[in-house]
């Protein structure tokens, strides 16, 4: 059969062979087509449109020399053709991960420095060798441990700390910061040197470029333009406020009036670059580089996933860690830095129409030409265009909605978000990373410590069993019948102990307990341990423990042990069968 994606069927990997990077580039290259090039090379036109400015204003933000976000894009895009699953994935810097390359590097060397660039390529290097070797070992579940609350949380603090670190460009002054309380501080010592036509020039495009997003389409249209020439327009508007704006510096001589501007931009390709072998650099970017692969990857699948879905395609996720890791190693060799799927310009690659990861190659030739032709043209851009470029980005990331939908829900989670935003916000983006993975790591502990365990009872005139706490359910004395919702293991083995204990200390007359196993996928050696020490008590007591519904792979386990053969009760296939067994006198009358 053919896979998900509409290829050829996928013959068996084995062995070494199973190890070894995936080429899906010759899964959908066989069937590549005229129309599907034009599809390719139409998106590509409007992605490459939208990526110069974002790539300029990103490369500023992590605190590098703007062409650096076009180099950034190119190798990291033909990359991921050759190794990503996704058809629509666009890869290169985006503002989360920007910011994150800043605050690992910041403070081991000035910003835009040639120590500073070694660094980036040396965080990209690492990052690529582990998003490598996690996809090598198929690791991909990995991500999961990063909640959905947290990577809400995350990117809203993110989007937030962003927009601040801008304000300083859009109000023309210096101001530094690791996180928002530092950064507010310094800008408000320093409102009194506020550069009014830089401010004005800020506000001016902050505004344009949110009217652009929505309002700006419409308008061509009512023009007289199509919907596809009104939807290239719309995207090109950061083009056009690039452009206008850097024409009027240039006229206006706004670098002669106290302007910033972007400077001189070097023209031509890519360069070839190393990062550092230094171990001590390697040894002190390796958390920061852990986190950025993280972090990406989740974005990059998450988007990947979505669009995929929209056309009933797949994408694998060891075999996306494979391919982001290719692409970083691109950038760290090419003078690039971090990169990750974005979701901004995955989206419009997909609305575009791009079929193939060819849109990701046809648009890595477009910023080629760029890096060729166009930066010379850069040289007049004032730098508070570019930030009101991050600005208007990156407040789309911000979701203060998550926060009411997590109360409403669920009060643990609220509590990762909650801190997961704040240690953000206070901390750095680092450490409120951490923080929210660590606390969410130990509320599950916590839950997961605590199962539900429901005594549950026969349904009149059913096979069905429920909570003797929710339901009218028929029950018997002699029986103690539990459902245990959790699988076993060595945090939450005693609760059903003390469980199972209180209740034969409560009820003279018990002589049978059931477990009902439906929920329990594993149990670990603790867990068994306990389970004996359970069965022991209660053939002591008199008492006989008996198993339900157990699963296949539990069972199997469970046989490889003497527990099943000491066991002082039986084991039934279903629930209903042990009722039937050892209070018969509950089922009178049910109907069966």
């Amino acid at each position: 059969m053919p896979d998900a994606q509409g290829g050829p069927p996928n013959r068996r990997r084995t062995g070494l062979w199973r190890a070894l990077p995936r080429l899906p580039v010759l899964d959908w290259g066989r069937r590549y087509d005229r129309g599907t090039l034009v599809s390719d090379l139409v998106a590509a036109a409007i992605v490459t449109i939208m990526l110069i400015p974002q790539s300029l204003a990103y490369a500023l933000l992590a605190g590098l020399p703007p062409e650096v976000g076009l180099y950034a894009s190119v190798a990291p895009l033909l990359l991921y053709a050759l190794f990503g699953s996704s058809r629509v994935l666009a890869v290169g810097p985006v503002a989360v991960v920007s910011l994150m390359t800043a605050a690992a590097i910041g403070q081991l060397a000035p910003a835009g420095s040639p120590a500073y660039w070694t660094l980036a390529l040396t965080l990209a290097a690492l990052s690529g060798l582990m998003l490598l070797a996690m996809g090598l070992l198929r690791l991909g579940f990995l991500a999961n441990f990063l909640s959905h609350p947290v990577i809400s949380g995350f990117i809203t603090a993110s989007g937030l700390l962003i927009a601040a670190s801008q304000l300083k460009v859009l109000l023309g002054v210096k101001a530094e910061g690791h996180n928002l309380l530092q950064l507010l501080g310094a800008l408000a010592g320093q409102l009194h040197k506020v550069h009014g036509p830089t401010l004005v020039l800020g506000l001016v495009c902050t505004v344009f470029l949110f009217w652009a997003r929505k309002g700006l389409k419409p308008a061509l249209m009512r023009l007289g333009l199509k919907a596809r020439a009104a939807e290239l327009g719309a995207k090109a508007g950061p083009v056009a406020a690039i452009a206008l704006s850097t024409w009027l510096s240039w006229q206006l001589d706004w670098a002669g009036q106290g302007m910033k501007i972007v400077g001189h931009v070097p023209q031509g390709l890519p360069p070839l670059t190393w990062p550092s072998l230094d171990p001590a650099v390697w040894k002190e970017l390796a958390l920061p580089a852990l986190l950025i692969s993280v972090v990406g990857f989740v974005e990059s699948v998450s988007v990947g996933q979505t669009l995929a879905a929209k056309r009933r395609q797949r994408i694998e996720p060891d075999q996306e860690l494979v391919a982001l890791g290719s692409a970083n190693l691109g950038a760290a060799f090419t003078g690039g830095f971090p990169v990750t799927g974005g979701f901004a310009r995955s989206v419009v690659n997909f609305d575009a129409g791009a079929q193939t990861p060819a849109a990701g190659v046809f648009t890595a030739m477009g910023l080629l030409a760029a890096s060729l032709l166009l930066t010379p043209a850069l040289y007049y851009l004032p730098q508070a265009t570019l930030a009101a470029t991050i600005v208007v980005a990156v407040l789309s990331l911000v979701d203060f909605g998550m926060l009411a939908r997590t109360w409403r829900y669920d009060r643990s989670d609220f509590a990762a978000v909650a801190a997961t935003l704040l240690g953000t916000l206070v901390l750095g983006v680092e450490w409120g990373l951490v923080l929210g993975v660590g606390l969410s790591l130990l509320l599950y502990l916590a839950r997961s410590s605590r199962p539900h365990i429901a005594e549950v009872g026969l349904v009149p005139g059913t096979e069905h069993f429920r909570n003797v706490l929710r339901h009218e359910v028929k029950t018997a004395p002699q029986l103690l019948s539990l459902r245990v919702d959790e699988s076993l293991y060595f945090a939450n083995a005693r609760s059903l102990e003390d469980r199972i204990n209180n209740a034969v200390a409560s009820r003279p007359g018990l002589r049978h307990v059931l477990l009902q196993c439906s929920a329990i996928n594993a149990i670990d050696a603790s867990a068994l341990e306990s389970l004996e020490a359970i069965d022991q008590r209660l053939q002591e007591a008199g008492i006989k423990l008996h198993l339900s519904e157990v699963k296949g792979p539990v069972m199997d386990r469970l046989e490889r042990t003497d527990f099943l053969r000491q066991l002082s009760g039986q084991v039934f296939l279903t629930h209903y069968q042990a009722i039937q067994a050892l209070t018969p006198e509950v089922c009178v009358g049910d109907g069966h």
